[in-house]
């Protein structure tokens, strides 16, 4: 199962870590895997280069972690507005047993 961690500081965002893989299929057939990697990795990405909010990341194997250490400007807060409508689609479409969305106060 992959566990998606939204953290937040009050209704701000503070970051996400997405980790270990669905088990829906075998590796390199897996699209609710590969769902979850394109929302988390498109939403690193948009949020550095379209909202130009500093970012930091740790990327591996099954792991993704993206914090904001200045906090996100009005076009970040609506990425990951829009990170957490694709995650608890996902997570609804294919049950909690292969996506967990969870939020952390930090």
């Amino acid at each position: 199962m992959t566990t998606v961690k939204i953290f937040r500081k009050g209704v701000s965002y503070r970051g996400f870590e997405a980790s270990d893989h669905t088990g829906y299929a075998d590796l390199g057939e897996d699209i609710v895997c590969a769902a979850v990697s394109v929302l988390t990795i498109n939403c690193a990405n948009s949020i550095e280069y379209l909202a130009k909010d500093k970012v930091e990341t740790e990327e591996r194997d099954g792991y993704l972690s993206c914090r904001f250490p200045e906090g996100l400007s009005s076009e970040g807060i609506l990425l990951m507005d829009s990170l957490v409508l694709g995650l608890e689609s996902v997570e609804r479409g294919y049950g909690k047993s292969y996506v967990d969305v969870k939020f952390e106060e930090v």
